[in-house]
């Protein structure tokens, strides 16, 4: 009997302590899951975070790669830019010193003339004098016709460097250029003007346009030919219609 009621109080017991157990089972199971699906979460957000991450950095250096290539580029323009302006620089300097020296053998030749025509000088004298002067006169045409070109190939050079190095955004048009509009767009806002390359017309140099001495347009040249031009009208900047004959002028002129 007393075995029979010690088998029952064990069985009892290990009832008892496996429905704790269970019951802690139960109470655990649902903890450990939501910590598994916490911590799932968290991995999933670090993973995404660091493929952003990821992603940033090679957007990064593909942009630093770029502008290390736009870097070199400007650096290589602005070089050859440097190299143009100075050899213009030069040549112009070549030709001061060649007129300078143009002038003053004319200047001798032209003392000579009236020192002779003092004296008994023969008429064949004086005529290869005078061919002279006339000789050294053409010469000095053909120098400084040569020396205006230069200018304007330079004021181009110089204009072009500018526009690299961004220094001088207004680029200069001579003082007394003047021309007149000949035809006009109305429908893509530009005209053709009657001034070019041998007038000093730059390309992207601004103009204003005039009618009876009120302003009517401000234009910034796009085309350059020997003896005309193309020009867009600059938005914001048209006052009234522009009509054939209007007059323009340099918006900066040179000092």
């Amino acid at each position: 009997m007393l075995l029979r009621i010690s088998l029952i109080v064990a069985i009892l017991a290990g009832l008892g302590a496996g429905g704790l157990g269970f019951y802690e089972f139960n109470t655990q199971i649902p903890a450990l899951k939501d910590q598994r699906d916490a911590e799932h979460g968290k991995f999933t957000t670090e993973q995404g975070e660091h493929n952003k991450t990821k992603t940033a950095l090679k957007k990064t250096q593909s942009e630093l790669a770029t502008t290390q290539q736009e870097l070199a580029d400007t650096k290589s323009e602005r070089d050859k830019a440097l190299a143009r302006a100075d050899a213009q620089e030069k040549r112009a300097n070549d030709l001061s010193d060649k007129l300078d020296k143009t002038k003053a053998e004319r200047d001798a030749a032209q003392n000579e003339l009236a020192a002779y025509k003092a004296t008994d000088l023969t008429p064949e004298q004086i005529v290869a004098l005078n061919g002279k002067i006339k000789e050294a006169n053409k010469k000095i045409a053909a120098i400084e016709g040569e020396k205006a070109a230069l200018g304007r190939s330079l004021a181009k050079a110089k204009a072009e460097l500018d526009r690299i190095l961004g220094t001088n955004p207004d680029i200069p048009l001579p003082a007394g250029l003047a021309g007149k509009v000949e035809v006009v767009d109305p429908k893509w806002d530009f005209v053709v003007l009657n001034i070019g390359d041998d007038q000093g017309v730059i390309e992207d140099g601004q103009l204003l346009v005039s009618r009876n001495g009120k302003l009517v347009a401000k234009v910034v040249v796009k085309s350059v030919m020997k003896s005309k031009c193309v020009a867009n009208v600059i938005p914001g900047w048209k006052l009234s219609d522009l009509y054939e004959g209007d007059v323009v002028t340099p918006a900066h002129p040179a000092s």
